[in-house]
């Protein structure tokens, strides 16, 4: 199961890392970048990446909406996960509900694309 889910592995030690890592270490980041909530853009994109890598490493297994958005809670338990060590781990960060609905809405845009995108695939295969 670990080799089959390599890149979502990798993925989730990324946003762990970008997660519970000292926020000054970004302060480089912000100064370039002045784009209000910023941040809840990143936490979308972020979370949007880890449930497409998790939707395209398993996609054989995948049989419907149910089954992915089964698959959804997995990036969004680590989310919540994620909020709840920043405020509790961490000096320099905060958890923030409105984070883990960026992170909720990247992860339900991403299952709505491939519901999208499945179809069609099978389409230019024939």
């Amino acid at each position: 199961m670990i080799k089959k889910n390599i890149f979502s592995i990798l993925v989730a030690l990324i946003i762990l890392y970008l997660s519970l890592a000292n926020s000054h270490t970004f302060d480089k980041v912000s100064s370039i970048i002045d784009f209000p909530n910023i941040d809840k853009v990143v936490h979308f994109g972020m979370y949007f990446s880890l449930m497409m890598v998790l939707v395209f490493e398993n996609r054989k297994t995948i049989k419907g909406f149910r089954h992915l958005f089964i698959i959804g809670l997995i990036p969004f338990s680590f989310g919540i996960l994620m909020e709840i060590l920043q405020a509790t781990l961490t000096v320099t960060r905060t958890g923030s509900v409105f984070d883990a609905l960026a992170n909720g809405a990247g992860i339900l845009v991403s299952i709505f694309l491939w519901l999208l995108i499945k179809p069609l695939r099978k389409e230019i295969i024939r």
